[in-house]
């Protein structure tokens, strides 16, 4: 017997009847006539362009950074000197007509400044009452005047209660809060008294006495102390050593005066042993 095809029932006829209808009721209602519209109008339509922002390089001007003091009102002082101060130093070496080069080298805690009056910064006076504060490293910091120590490179004046260079801002006379090392004459001969006395055991009266005083470098080049070497994070650096951070409170626990005498020792000991 052959397969017999499925017939049509009555609901399916109504089904198709019903469809019939509200399509046609649809077009007399004119919908899609009015959907075919809607997509050409957006299909035509050109898609919206996107905001990009522009990038504009900023321009800053180089100005003095804000101090505490200028926040908070205090009126300032002009540091005792003259508005337009040349050091003698170099307006004697320049001659009559100007152009002699300096052949001699001055010594590193006393450095030629020439300072307009437009470029001086101004100290409050609060700020001025407090620089013999401190004399291990100085209180009051000042970027053209102040001389920077080659270890912990704070630019600030001296607390010595009588210098006259970071007292007066006398710039023809050096600071003697500041060390020069005798041979190189150097920034790197440049300490402070806090850095001079915990990294390298020595105190700055002795160090004023002695005019052959020389620094770390120098007495390492010299071969003068062996084993001896500058211990700043610059020089560690330079030599594939990590940096000794705050080291002084290991040196006083294991009895080492200083820690340039505790890497000394070290450097000693490692050197026995390679032998």
């Amino acid at each position: 017997m052959g397969r017999l095809l499925p017939t049509k029932s009555d609901y399916e006829d109504r089904r198709n009847a019903r469809i019939l209808q509200n399509q046609a009721r649809l077009n007399s209602l004119g919908v899609h006539k009015t959907l075919s519209e809607l997509h050409s109008i957006a299909s035509s339509a050109k898609p919206s362009k996107v905001h990009v922002r522009k990038h504009c390089n900023k321009v800053y001007d180089l100005t003095s950074l804000r101090r505490s003091d200028r926040l908070k009102g205090i009126t300032t002082t002009q540091a005792p000197t003259t508005p337009n101060h040349i050091s003698f130093r170099t307006s004697s070496l320049r001659g009559a007509g100007g152009n002699e080069e300096r052949t001699e080298r001055w010594p590193a805690n006393a450095p030629l400044v020439e300072v307009k009056g437009s470029e001086m910064q101004l100290i409050s006076s609060e700020s001025w009452a407090r620089r013999c504060d401190s004399k291990s490293r100085g209180s009051v910091y000042h970027s053209v005047f102040g001389i920077c120590c080659h270890f912990c490179r704070q630019k600030k004046l001296c607390g010595e209660e009588d210098c006259k260079r970071c007292g007066t801002l006398d710039m023809d006379q050096p600071c003697i809060g500041k060390t020069d090392c005798s041979v190189c004459h150097s920034t790197n001969g440049v300490l402070c008294r806090g850095c001079l006395k915990v990294r390298y055991g020595e105190e700055m009266e002795e160090v004023r006495e002695n005019k052959e005083w020389m620094c770390p470098h120098c007495i390492e080049e010299n071969g003068v102390k062996p084993y001896w070497i500058c211990n700043s994070s610059f020089c560690m650096k330079k030599r594939k050593m990590a940096p000794t951070g705050i080291a002084i409170y290991r040196c006083q626990e294991m009895g080492y005066k200083s820690v340039a005498h505790l890497l000394m020792d070290e450097l000693e000991r490692k050197d026995q042993r390679r032998k």
